[in-house]
C-alpha cells in the first residue's frame, strides 16, 4: 500500500512535557507573588477600580539573556519609583509571527543559528521569566503557538494575541482559557471588528483540542476570559491613536457590549514603523487621558537598552549587545524620558 501520511515531515521530535519542565524550573514564592499582584493590578485597571495607567514596555523580542535581565533590572527600578501612577509590566516576547519567513523567536531558535532547538528554547524562556518575576517585575508576552502557554503561563501577568492571529479561532479559544488578561490587537489592515469579535469569543466557554500538563492530547474545556481588551496598533490605512479614532473605537466597543478599555500600541503602524515616533504617540495618549478620556487605560512601547535594530546575520557572536534583532526599539534614555513624562502627565487629579 502506498504511503499517504507525513510525506513532507522531515522529523518529529518529542519534547519534555510541561509538568516536567515546571518541576525542573519551579515557580518561586517571590515570582508567584509578582504574577498574582501584577494580574490583580491589571484586572483592576481594566475594571476601572485602579486609576493608574498600564504600560507594557520592553524589547520587541528577547534574544539575549544578559541583555534582557539588565533591561529588567533598570525597568524594575523605574517601576517602583513610578508605581503611584503607572503599572509597569515588561514585554518578554519569545515568539514572533513572520509575514513570510525569518527568525521566529527565542523559543524556536534560542541559539540564533537555525538549529531549532525548541527544548532549549522552552527552558531558557522559563528561566528568563523566573528571573524577571523574582525582581518583582511582572512580565507580558504574546502567545503564538497554543501549546506554549502550558510551559510558561504561570509566570505571565498579561498576554497578547497579535494582529495576524486575532481573527484565528484557535487563538480565541486559547485566550478563553488563559489565566491572565489578554489584549487583542486590531487587524493589520486596521480593522477593529476582528478584535471586537475576538473579545466576544474569548469571554465565552470553549472546548477544543490541546495538550494537558503531561503532554498528552486532550479536550480542553474553558470557562471564558472576562479580561479581554482591545489593543490599537494602527493599520495599512494609517494610525488609530488620535482622538477621533479613539472615540470611534470606544463607540464600537459600547455597541458590542464589551469592555470599553483601550491599550494603544505606540509602535507598528501607529508609529509608521519609525521607532522614534513612539514618543509622539505616547505623548498624545497621555494628553488625551489628561483631558479626561478614561477609555485609554494602557500603553505599549517597544524599547531596549540601545535604540534601533540589527539584522541577525550569519554570525550571532557579532551582534551588538542590547540592540533588537526584530523591530527597531527606542533606547533606554528615551524609555526613561517617556515613562517620566507619562508619570508627570498623570497627576492625581487627572489619573482618575
Amino acid at each position: 500500500m502506498q504511503r499517504t501520511e507525513n510525506l513532507r515531515v522531515a522529523e518529529v521530535r518529542r519534547l519534555t512535557p510541561p509538568l516536567r519542565l515546571k518541576s525542573t524550573l519551579p515557580i518561586t514564592d517571590s515570582a508567584n507573588r509578582a504574577v498574582i499582584d501584577g494580574r490583580v493590578a491589571v484586572q483592576n485597571i481594566l475594571d476601572g477600580t485602579d486609576p493608574r495607567m498600564l504600560v507594557v514596555i520592553g524589547p520587541c523580542s528577547i534574544h539575549d539573556t544578559a541583555g534582557a535581565l539588565e533591561y529588567a533590572e533598570r525597568l524594575n527600578r523605574l517601576r517602583v519609583e513610578l508605581a503611584d501612577r503607572l503599572c509597569i509590566v515588561m514585554r518578554v516576547y519569545f515568539e514572533k509571527p513572520r509575514t513570510t519567513i525569518g527568525w521566529k523567536g527565542l523559543i524556536y531558535d534560542p541559539h540564533l543559528d537555525a538549529s531549532d532547538d525548541v527544548e532549549a528554547g522552552l527552558h531558557r524562556a522559563r528561566q528568563i521569566l523566573l528571573d524577571i518575576n523574582k525582581l518583582g517585575l511582572p512580565a507580558a508576552t504574546e502567545f503564538l503557538d497554543p501549546i506554549v502557554p502550558q510551559y510558561i503561563d504561570d509566570l505571565v501577568t498579561w498576554a497578547a494575541v497579535g494582529a495576524r492571529t486575532t481573527e484565528s479561532q484557535t487563538h480565541r479559544q486559547m485566550a478563553s482559557g488563559l489565566s491572565m488578561p489578554v489584549g487583542f490587537k486590531n487587524g493589520t489592515d486596521g480593522s477593529l471588528q476582528v478584535a471586537i469579535d475576538a473579545l466576544v469569543s474569548a469571554r465565552s466557554p470553549h472546548s477544543f483540542l490541546g495538550i494537558d500538563s503531561g503532554g498528552l492530547t486532550s479536550v480542553v474545556r474553558t470557562k471564558g476570559n472576562p479580561y479581554g481588551h482591545v489593543v490599537l496598533r494602527g493599520g495599512k490605512a494609517g494610525t488609530n491613536y488620535d482622538a477621533e479614532s479613539i472615540a470611534a473605537a470606544t463607540a464600537a466597543l459600547s455597541k458590542a457590549g464589551v469592555r470599553e478599555a483601550l491599550m494603544v500600541d505606540c509602535s507598528h503602524a501607529n508609529s509608521s514603523k519609525v521607532f522614534a515616533r513612539q514618543e509622539e504617540v505616547c505623548q498624545s495618549v497621555i494628553a488625551q487621558r489628561r483631558a479626561g478620556n478614561t477609555a485609554l487605560v494602557a500603553l505599549m512601547v517597544e524599547s531596549h537598552l540601545f535604540e534601533g535594530s540589527q539584522p541577525l546575520g550569519s554570525y550571532p557572536t557579532q551582534l551588538k549587545y542590547g540592540v533588537s534583532i526584530t523591530d527597531a526599539c527606542v533606547g533606554w534614555e528615551t524609555t526613561e524620558r517617556m515613562l517620566r513624562h507619562a508619570h508627570a502627565g498623570l497627576s492625581p487629579s487627572t489619573a482618575n
